[in-house]
């Protein structure tokens, strides 16, 4: 026998092996998994966008009160001579 008649008769013994039988309600569990699955990716999604608004919201409110962008005042005053 060739190779593919190996294979050939590999898959007409599983096509002729008989199969367990389906649940009826297989499809009404398969969509509710995937709508809570969806629900729950949407949920996730929704707290990570907020989060993110969130730390720019922190972040703006943290840079307005100090002000990075400013040069820090001077610690030193310079001598006050020829006054």
């Amino acid at each position: 026998m060739s190779r593919h008649e190996d294979k050939e008769a590999a898959v007409r013994r599983l096509l002729d092996t008989p199969h367990p039988p389906v649940p009826g309600d297989l499809s009404l569990r398969a969509a509710a998994r995937g709508a809570r699955l969806r629900r729950r990716a949407l949920g996730v999604r929704r707290a990570l966008w907020t989060a993110c608004a969130l730390a720019a919201l922190a972040f703006l409110v943290w840079a307005s009160l100090t002000r990075p962008w400013e040069a820090p005042p001077a610690q030193t005053t310079p001598p006050l001579e020829g006054w």
